[in-house]
């Protein structure tokens, strides 16, 4: 059976639409078989409107149909439902994730959140977005609140503060680069080269957005920890954290992002070869070619996520 694809609905769609199909075909639903959304709610643990739009995603592929007055059935006999290929544009937990950094971005989403108002807007079970959750608040994008709930931590919404970013970096990483003392750990820097290499070798083409953005922190915090200085380090790291979420959203350019780890490669080998003062120049105008094209992808995602309805 082909593979299909949703063109215009949620990536979570086609992943629950997933989960109905398993369910069919474990518990041997023959054709004519009702699907009671408030069951099939209970069962994956969602509310019953991200079931509603799973059921109406089957419906189109033929696997499920509907009748007035009786709701939704299965249309095929469960050997041929389990043949449909479901493919949702990514990763559900990533895509996940990603729903919920664009509606922060665009204000749809307050400070303050429950996994229970997660779980319905997104069609997820609880288990998903703990997951997502729990994965937020060890990269410092949220923070769980006492008792119930979590919290977004500050992040920057703004072109203004992503700019502002890049030229508190451009102060302070270089100035850690000639620090009387410093002394980076040499084996850690062999880290970020090899991570820099991976990227180049097909990495820049196959990883997610969260695993592109972690190499290139990974090598600036690591360059910056040669100071021993720690106020600077967790300066650093706190940047870091507030612009993670408008990173992931912005417009990916796969050729500036290749530019940029050639950049990177020639600045370990600065650094490796002992030329701290030059490496330090290096990074100045790494850092400034990075505010100058992120700056203004930083407004197109600011004004596309502006825009994007809200889901209900």
């Amino acid at each position: 059976m082909p593979e299909h694809h949703a063109s215009n609905v949620s990536p979570l769609v086609p992943a629950l639409a997933a989960r109905i199909v398993e369910m069919i075909r474990r518990d041997g639903l023959e054709v004519g078989a009702r699907l009671i959304e408030q069951r099939l709610s209970e069962e994956l643990g969602v509310s019953r409107s991200p079931v509603r739009k799973a059921l109406q995603f089957l419906e189109a592929t033929g696997a499920v149909r509907s009748e007035p007055n009786r709701g939704y059935q299965v249309a095929q006999p469960p050997s041929e439902v389990a043949r449909l290929t479901l493919a949702p544009s990514q990763d559900s937990d990533e895509a996940i994730y990603l729903s919920v950094a664009d509606d922060r971005l665009a204000g749809a989403l307050a400070a303050e959140i429950t996994e229970t108002e997660l779980m319905d807007r997104y069609g997820a079970s609880r288990l998903q977005v703990q997951r997502v959750l729990n994965r937020m608040a060890r990269e410092g994008v949220v923070e769980r609140k006492p008792g119930r709930g979590w919290t977004f931590q500050a992040f920057m919404n703004t072109p203004e503060s992503y700019r502002e970013s890049y030229r508190f970096r451009m102060i302070i990483e270089p100035a850690a680069l000639v620090e009387p003392g410093y002394q980076i750990d040499m084996a850690e820097l062999d880290k970020c080269y090899r991570e820099q290499v991976e990227l180049l070798s097909g990495g820049l083409e196959k990883w997610s957005r969260s695993e592109l953005f972690k190499p290139g922190v990974h090598l600036h915090e690591t360059i910056v920890a040669g100071a021993h200085n720690h106020v600077l380090l967790e300066a650093l790291r706190k940047v870091n954290q507030q612009r993670r979420l408008i990173e992931y959203r912005a417009k990916l350019d796969r050729e500036k992002m290749r530019e940029q780890c050639e950049e990177h490669l020639v600045l370990i080998d600065l650094i490796r070869r002992g030329e701290r003062v030059e490496a330090s120049h290096f990074l100045r105008q790494h850092l400034d070619g990075a505010r100058r094209r992120k700056a203004a992808g930083a407004d197109e995602t600011k004004a596309t996520a502006a825009v994007r309805p809200r889901k209900r």
